[in-house]
């Protein structure tokens, strides 16, 4: 990932070399940090998810900062000169806010290629400084995506947030989002308590039952992490894709089963009959193509 090593703001963080920093700290907790991102960087557009669709327990904006728990203790993440202060701070909670914050994505390579396309260079001019966010557990994004299996976002936020708040742990502002133990412990009725359908209810308890190694599946390639899903009930193609594009922050991720991005593809693009293949065109950079096209749908639709 790039800059790896933040600078500190916090007088009890030592002085010194990156790489020594990391040597020094690692497993110790320290008041607060400033994550140095790649620029340009714009924290409010790149959250904003987090709040358009609702309240997200797990990711809450609360008092311009995101909230989120990471190892059992809450974190704050605002904006700051050249990235964003983390506090508090340790090498986890920068490996996991990183994620969070879509440090993976590779925007420079983007925004050279959307040069060339005339909708994808007016959406990155428009849309500068965003970086979209990715999930950092495989078993909350998959849950989070059958949560939102043909229901809108905000029916989905809601949901997921009754989820959170009924089987999570509460810190201060935000809860955590339950384990993959605490939720195979659950019963189909209780889930359906909370708005899941039953066959969602019983799609993520199998999902948390199941013996499927979810941090293996960073280590396959993207048509292998699709075949690790297909004999598990509920994980279809169209969560397969999202897993791909929101956690494992896959460049060639392209959702084309989703419904919302298809219609930006065909707002911003006039009458694309096959979608799926339409990917080929946006190659190597279909995934953060993809974000920006449903952002700029929602923010700056064609005129």
């Amino acid at each position: 990932m790039p800059e790896t090593v933040p600078e500190t703001v916090s007088d009890t963080v030592p002085e010194t070399a990156p790489e020594t920093v990391s040597d020094t700290v690692s497993g110790r907790l320290f008041p607060s940090v400033l994550l140095a991102l790649p620029p340009p960087y714009d924290f409010a557009l790149s959250t904003e998810r987090f709040r358009v669709f609702g309240v997200d327990r797990a990711n809450l904006w609360h008092e311009g900062g995101l909230h989120r728990v990471v190892g059992g203790r809450e974190v704050r993440i605002e904006a700051a000169p050249g990235g964003v202060e983390v506090e508090p701070w340790s090498e986890a909670i920068e490996a996991e806010v990183r994620t969070l914050l879509g440090a993976p994505f590779d925007l420079d390579g983007f925004a050279a290629f959307a040069a060339g396309d005339e909708v994808l260079a007016r959406l990155s001019t428009g849309l500068a400084g965003f970086r979209p966010p990715l999930a950092p557990d495989p078993f909350e994004a998959l849950v989070t995506s059958i949560t939102a299996q043909q229901v809108s976002l905000q029916s989905a936020f809601a949901i997921r947030s009754r989820l959170i708040e009924r089987f999570g742990r509460p810190a201060e502002h935000a809860v955590a989002f339950p384990t993959r133990v605490r939720l195979a412990s659950a019963t189909e009725a209780e889930l359906v308590a909370v708005g899941f359908s039953g066959r969602k209810a019983e799609y993520t308890i199998a999902l948390a039952r199941g013996d499927l190694d979810l941090d293996v599946l960073a280590t396959l390639g993207d048509d292998d992490v699709k075949t690790s899903f297909v004999a598990l009930r509920g994980i279809g193609e169209w969560t397969a894709d999202w897993f791909l594009a929101r956690h494992l922050g896959r460049p060639h991720a392209w959702p084309a089963g989703d419904l919302v991005l298809r219609k930006a593809v065909r707002s911003f693009y006039g009458d694309v009959p096959d979608v799926r293949s339409f990917g080929a065109r946006l190659h190597p950079h279909q995934n953060l193509a993809a974000h920006y096209l449903l952002t700029g749908l929602r923010t700056m639709p064609p005129q």
